[in-house]
């Protein structure tokens, strides 16, 4: 049995509320850490979002 690995990427506005879309996809544990770090940025509205291989995560509308 195969063990596939999830892939997650993350979706947040921007302290001046430009909305914004990771470009790159992390592992569970390391988009919560980006998760944090953005929020303590003062990113609002940040969301982990699971992505498909090759999946590009667009920015919310």
């Amino acid at each position: 049995m195969a063990i596939t690995m999830k892939s997650y990427g993350l979706r947040w506005t921007d302290p001046d509320g430009t909305p914004r879309a990771a470009g790159v996809s992390y592992d569970e544990g390391s988009a919560e850490d980006r998760k944090k770090r953005l929020e303590g940025d003062g990113a609002t509205g940040v969301e982990i979002v699971e992505v498909k291989a090759g999946e590009r995560l667009q920015p919310k509308s």
